[in-house]
């Protein structure tokens, strides 16, 4: 029994020796000045007290006991003994033991009804518990809490032997454990014996009085106590078990208290406040100790003499609240152990060295940063001055005025097409010419854009060409190339057109492999509405509109080869009280109006010349000028016309059309051609007149009224235009019979040498 006693008090004894150890190397004040600070063993700090004015109020004065040796401390009205008061909220206490004890016929020989009562305190909840212990024994706690709401616990203890009973088991075998709830201040334990230990087991052999006397209960910590079958019997000579009380300062939260710093009992500087159930705890600030609830009471805690609470590895400098470590001369790092520690630094010529390349490295950045500044401003105002330059300014106002119309030229940055065209990359490249060269471009809404970059501007002619864009971009006719839009902040504007996917009329015709997939029904009809285009731009447009480079790879065709007439830049707007233009000669060579490049005066009729070669290829499949033909022949219109003189039209015709087209709407298009090709310009005709002619052939030859000849009254009921028939010499002496409108036949009566 004297071994289970020692160890049931070990516990309390260990935490006793701590605390004394601890409380001695103190070296702060506790206690108020002129008060005493310990009762025999136990240190009694502020708000505590044993004296008048030496505690913060009536709650937290203390009794001393000096009947004994060492004196006891008590609480206040109370018989608790106190065992330990920590300034972190706790107290320790030793309230006794409840027992409830009966002889063999069950009388009760001893019962004791202890009653703990807390002013302005609370039992933790966390460290005790409710442990009651017995064979037949029923133990309950019954109290109030801080919610002004009473509470009632407990649970039941019972075994039928002693060998039923496990070391360190609380689980109602013996004994039980409950917790109790949050805020109790005050305890009532209640012990009931079911049969007052007179059951008998082993058919009547054994009774629960042979082992086990008396039922206990207590509220203490459950660190305290280990159970085991002995207790039974051991607890009978132990009067108290300790338990731990939470104490605050009441006056409600830490807000509330600071308003009245009078009464606020966080007196130190490097203090803080804790708010909690019952009101709030003062505490020191990281890196001090001592008592908060005095002036003065925190004190710097000078971690560099107790080598648990800093790291340094070479020398530790105190400061308030904290600590440094240093490292000695000629070393760097942070001079802790678990982190970079001390090393050797680097020589003074190392350090000398690291600076001045430090130094030059910030300089050259600064340099390049403002370089990379002077180039962006050198850049916009390049931009700037290209776009006043190019006509910017007039564009703008332009566009401005013309605001109301549906369709209207964009003026796009530079820096849009440098994006669209991957810096103009030649991969991007879909077409070179004399004037510039055609990207193909990918703008920021996904539409795939044709972009032209001329290769110089005449200055002199920025009105003319502004004014050429405006024009051009209201055309809106569905075989022209739409011009979306231009960019001026270049040296040559850059101009932006719809793309077409199928490439140019040039390629079609002059690919062998192309060229038999462009069948004489699709040659018709691009033909047909090339000539609706330039039609339109000679007589609809206003002002009119001179394409002046007419040819094939100026006409685009899409995946249903469709026509699309391209490239307006040498184009000119034709005054509506003029006829004709005096201009440098510019063009293609193979389809310039040779009295235009003798006179330099363009007319409308120098599209008819060029749109009669572009005619003559179609036909043909030859390119408009070859160096492999003789000298006179190198012009594809000479060529074809000294075909036409010599009557031998059928041996220039194109292979892949001459078997699936018929012969007289070849030669029909063939004298359309020349009549096109005529030196004399107001010997031509206009693209109105060709037009209707082509359009004529292609819908007879819907019609298939190339089967049997119409008479005149039926081609002037479909066509609105007098149809006549006429002989063409074919080139093995028989001749054809060709259908067109009487203005051809007129324009063929002409002698053939008339052409060239």
């Amino acid at each position: 029994m004297g071994s289970y006693m020692l160890l049931l008090q070990a516990h309390f004894f260990l935490t006793m020796l701590l605390i004394f150890v601890t409380k001695s190397q103190t070296n702060f004040q506790i206690a108020k000045p002129n008060c005493t600070d310990r009762c025999g063993d136990v240190s009694i700090p502020f708000p505590f007290g044993t004296g008048k004015g030496c505690y913060l109020s009536e709650r937290f004065l203390v009794a001393c006991n000096h009947t004994g040796d060492p004196p006891k401390p008590f609480l206040n009205n109370t018989n608790l003994d106190i065992a330990n008061i920590s300034l972190e909220g706790q107290l320790t206490m030793f309230p006794f033991i409840q027992k409830d004890c009966y002889d063999r016929k069950g009388t009760r020989v001893f019962h004791n009804n202890p009653y703990i009562y807390f002013e302005g305190f609370t039992v933790n909840n966390t460290a005790n518990k409710l442990t009651v212990v017995g064979c037949d024994t029923y133990g309950s706690v019954l109290g109030s809490r801080n919610t002004k709401s009473d509470y009632q616990t407990g649970c039941t203890s019972t075994c039928a032997r002693k060998d039923d009973l496990e070391e360190r088991s609380c689980s109602g075998v013996g004994c039980c454990q409950v917790s109790i709830p949050k805020g109790v201040w005050d305890v009532e334990l209640t012990l009931q014996s079911f049969s007052n230990f007179t059951d008998s087991y082993d058919n009547h052999t054994t009774t629960l009085w042979d082992f086990d006397k008396c039922s206990y209960a207590f509220l203490a910590e459950e660190s305290a106590f280990n159970f085991s079958p002995n207790s039974l019997s051991i607890l009978k000579n132990v009067e108290t078990l300790p338990m731990m009380v939470d104490w605050a300062i009441d006056g409600g939260t830490c807000e509330e208290s600071q308003k009245n710093m009078s009464s606020y009992a966080c007196k130190s500087t490097n203090s803080s406040c804790k708010g909690t159930d019952n009101g709030y705890r003062c505490y020191c600030s990281e890196g001090y100790e001592g008592n908060p609830y005095l002036i003065d009471g925190c004190k710097d805690i000078d971690e560099c003499k107790i080598p648990r609470l800093n790291n340094c590895v070479y020398r530790c400098v105190n400061t308030m609240g904290s600590f440094k470590c240093v490292c000695p001369k000629g070393y760097n790092g942070d001079g802790k152990k678990d982190r970079q520690g001390c090393f050797r630094g680097q020589s003074l010529v190392f350090r000398l060295v690291a600076g001045i390349s430090l130094g030059i490295t910030v300089f050259v950045l600064v340099v390049c940063w403002l370089l990379s500044i002077l180039n962006r401003r050198k850049l916009n105002t390049m931009k700037q001055k290209f776009f006043l330059q190019n006509g910017g300014l007039l564009l703008q106002e332009k566009l401005t005025q013309r605001q109301q119309s549906p369709i209207m030229a964009k003026i796009f940055t530079s820096a849009e097409l440098k994006k669209a065209t991957n810096d103009f990359h030649d991969s991007r490249i879909v077409g070179q010419g004399g004037y510039g060269t055609v990207y193909k471009g990918l703008l920021a809404d996904n539409r795939l854009v044709a972009i032209k970059k001329s290769k110089e501007v005449d200055p002199h002619q920025v009105e003319q060409f502004i004014n050429e864009v405006i024009v051009l971009s209201q055309i809106n006719h569905k075989n022209v190339v739409k011009l979306l839009g231009c960019c001026l902040e270049t040296q040559a504007p850059l101009l932006v057109y719809e793309f077409i996917e199928n490439g140019s009329l040039f390629e079609h015709i002059h690919n062998k492999t192309k060229a038999r997939s462009l069948s004489w029904d699709i040659r018709l009809r691009v033909a047909t509405e090339t000539a609706g285009v330039l039609a339109y731009l000679h007589s609809i447009a206003s002002p009119p509109i001179i394409h002046r480079d007419i040819k094939s790879t100026n006409i685009l065709l899409d995946t249903s080869f469709t026509a699309k007439v391209s490239d307006f830049g040498t184009s000119r707007l034709v005054p509506l009280d003029q006829t004709q233009l005096s201009t440098m000669v510019q063009g293609t060579f193979g389809y310039l109006d040779p009295e235009y490049m003798q006179t330099n005066q363009l007319t409308q009729k120098s599209d008819v010349y060029s749109f009669g070669v572009v005619l003559v290829e179609l036909l043909t499949g030859k390119k408009a000028l070859s160096y492999d033909r003789p000298v006179e022949e190198r012009s594809l219109a000479n060529y074809f016309l000294l075909a036409l003189e010599r009557s031998c039209l059928f041996q220039v015709l194109d292979d892949n059309i001459k078997c699936e087209g018929k012969s007289k709407e070849l030669t029909s298009v063939a004298m359309l051609a020349k009549l096109c090709l005529l030196v004399k310009r107001e010997d031509r005709s206009s693209m109105n007149e060709v037009a209707k002619e082509l359009e004529g052939l292609r819908l007879a030859r819907k019609h298939s009224w190339n089967q049997t000849e119409p008479n005149e009254e039926e081609s002037e009921s479909l066509l609105s235009g007098k149809m006549k028939a006429f002989a063409i010499a074919n080139s093995d002496g028989s001749s054809s019979t060709a259908i067109g409108y009487e203005s051809i036949r007129d324009h063929i009566i002409l002698p053939i040498g008339g052409g060239r």
